[in-house]
């Protein structure tokens, strides 16, 4: 998991500079198509063992996974990595919140308690004082809702597929979705809230482009295979903590690319939910 963290945060980062020349769907197609190539080849040199069984749930988890991506790497185009990593970190509060709606597990007060630490960490990022709620940051948010929904599948699915399956389920889907969306996005007129998921398709033509495309794919796609072995262990409160140490790489990461540094505000926020997040962890060890 510390790998994943490191390898998440240096993703983002890349993600930022790739952005300067092509789409953030564009980033995610590349990437996954890539990925694609890198763990058939895995699967090519080792074949997995575990037997299967349960397509649905490998497709759900792509879909999951894709579109906690897409969200993800869109706001990092828009604000700074710090603040887009530390929002896509709500994932373990929406862990918790799906467990209670349908797995219908007990909510005690100290589990309550983290939540709520947690949700005034989002509002100290977002600073919604003013007319309204910041929609870029309601898409952070909403990545860490689908991030949970992707973690949450894994669980059900460790047992029966190997983790290389896994991830592959998830660059598949990661390639097709977008590839579907540019197919389309001359076809239809989206608002402009949603413009981001159909964006002109533009083929890079420069070789560092084309360089920082493979960079990124190599190491986020080595990023998801750490993080599914992770999640696949036993012990979720030593990986839930881990995980958070991508934060302060990536507000490192993101001040050497330009990025301001976090304010008072921002840093309570991203310290709050930081500790609801371990709280919540500790929880459901």
């Amino acid at each position: 998991m510390l790998g994943s963290a490191l390898i998440s945060a240096l993703n983002g980062a890349l993600t930022k500079i790739l952005s300067e020349d092509i789409s953030a769907l564009e980033i995610v197609l590349f990437r996954n198509l890539i990925g694609v190539l890198l763990i058939l080849y895995a699967l090519k040199h080792t074949a997995p063992k575990l037997t299967g069984g349960k397509i649905h749930l490998l497709f759900t988890r792509g879909l999951f996974g894709f579109m906690a991506m897409i969200l993800f790497f869109y706001t990092i185009t828009v604000i700074p990595l710090g603040e887009a990593i530390t929002l896509n970190k709500t994932s373990p509060f929406f862990v918790t919140l799906l467990a209670y709606f349908i797995l219908h597990e007990h909510l005690s007060r100290r589990t309550l308690f983290a939540l709520l630490i947690g949700f005034l960490g989002v509002v100290l990022i977002a600073k919604p004082f003013g007319m309204s709620f910041s929609y870029v940051h309601f898409l952070g948010i909403l990545g860490g809702f689908f991030a949970a929904a992707a973690y949450t599948t894994i669980k059900k699915i460790k047992d029966i597929y190997d983790s290389r399956v896994i991830v592959l389920s998830f660059v598949v889907v990661g390639t097709l979705l977008p590839a579907l969306l540019f197919l389309s996005a001359p076809l239809i007129n989206v608002p402009a809230p949603l413009r981001f998921l159909f964006p002109e398709f533009i083929l890079p033509s420069s070789l560092h482009v084309w360089l920082l495309i493979i960079l990124m794919a190599f190491i986020s796609t080595l990023s998801q295979w750490l993080l599914t072995k992770a999640y696949s262990a036993k012990n979720l409160s030593v990986i839930g903590v881990v995980s958070y140490t991508n934060i302060p790489f990536a507000i490192g990461f993101g001040y050497m690319l330009g990025d301001s540094f976090p304010d008072t505000l921002t840093f309570t926020g991203i310290f709050l939910i930081i500790f609801g997040g371990i709280l919540v962890s500790k929880k459901r060890s």
